[in-house]
């Protein structure tokens, strides 16, 4: 059976025990950091910094990265590359989920990643690749853009 990047783990919902739990504790710029993923969902650090600075104006850019990288290791955040510019963070232990971005209107549609079991099943059975697809996005037109083409029907 295809693993689909699933963790041992969930977040347990209490950042500081979950930071805790992994030796670190939640100071105010992970705790802010960590609620902008939360409620960005999908976030550039750019507008996690945006959302940060609405509380806490002194954090900079670099202590957001270096938070989003530590927050990573610790798998309490993740990445994915949605397209050319900076790469998007979302809470890692929701779910673990693929991203379709349509090219036309940049909509980001998620889908469980149980989808592509046939496709990871066949990776590893034909060349022995083991696939993460957390940070996984497949391109291409959502049902919304096919719909406007000429010739299209609804």
């Amino acid at each position: 059976m295809a693993d689909t990047g699933t963790t041992d783990w969930q977040l347990s919902g209490d950042w500081k025990a979950d930071l805790r739990e992994r030796g670190y504790r939640l100071t105010p710029q992970r705790q802010l950091v960590l609620e902008a993923v939360d409620v960005l969902d999908h976030a550039t650090p750019d507008a996690i910094l945006a959302h940060v600075r609405l509380t806490a104006s002194g954090v900079n850019i670099s202590t957001v990265y270096r938070t989003l990288e530590l927050l990573e290791e610790l798998g309490l955040v993740s990445h994915a590359h949605l397209g050319h510019g900076a790469p998007t963070y979302h809470l890692a232990g929701r779910h673990h989920h693929l991203h379709l971005v349509c090219r036309d209107c940049d909509k980001v549609t998620e889908t469980d990643t149980a989808i592509a079991a046939p496709l990871i099943d066949s990776l590893r059975a034909k060349h022995g690749f083991d696939t993460d697809l957390k940070h996984f996005a497949i391109f291409g037109r959502c049902a919304d853009c096919t719909a406007k083409l000429p010739g299209e029907r609804s």
